[in-house]
């Protein structure tokens, strides 16, 4: 074998090895940093979300009893059950403390809203889920309570 076809099946040369390395590129950039942008960025949704509904309470009855229209439940319960959901979901999303259940709880708000409420504002809904997925299914990362708490009680038990 030649040296130039040694060095092409190895590590291609000019433009290809180039545009294949810049590729590779964010291959670098920890999981974490992106499940904590995820996070961060679906907290601010739904913490947004509950704070407007707090901002005018009287206004949120009237849209749980006139526009949403929930199916089998009283909007004078759906409306407090939500900001709730909202509030309490966000922190900990943010937070990353019990991150797995509060993304599932977070998802139900999600699956309910796209269902019921707002069906057109699907491509909103799937981005929500995409991120709300992505910590339930691999968690919230090294930048959060779940981790110390893991390592913690690791420790603890040895």
């Amino acid at each position: 074998m030649t040296a130039i076809s040694e060095q092409s099946s190895s590590s291609p040369a000019g433009f290809v090895g180039l545009y294949k390395r810049i590729i590779k590129l964010p291959e670098h950039i920890p999981f974490s940093l992106v499940q904590l942008a995820a996070r961060v960025a679906v907290a601010h949704v739904f913490w947004q979300s509950a704070q407007s509904k707090l901002a005018s309470w009287p206004v949120t009855l009237q849209l749980f009893a006139n526009e949403y229209n929930l199916p089998f439940i009283d909007p004078s319960i759906a409306a407090p059950l939500a900001a709730a959901a909202e509030l309490t979901g966000s922190v900990l999303i943010f937070f990353g403390l019990f991150s797995r259940p509060a993304a599932l709880m977070l998802l139900g708000v999600v699956s309910v809203i796209q269902i019921f409420v707002y069906p057109q504002n699907w491509a909103e809904h799937l981005l929500w889920s995409s991120l709300l997925l992505l910590v339930l299914t691999r968690g919230a990362g090294v930048f959060s309570l779940d981790y110390v708490a893991a390592r913690v009680l690791s420790t603890s038990r040895k």
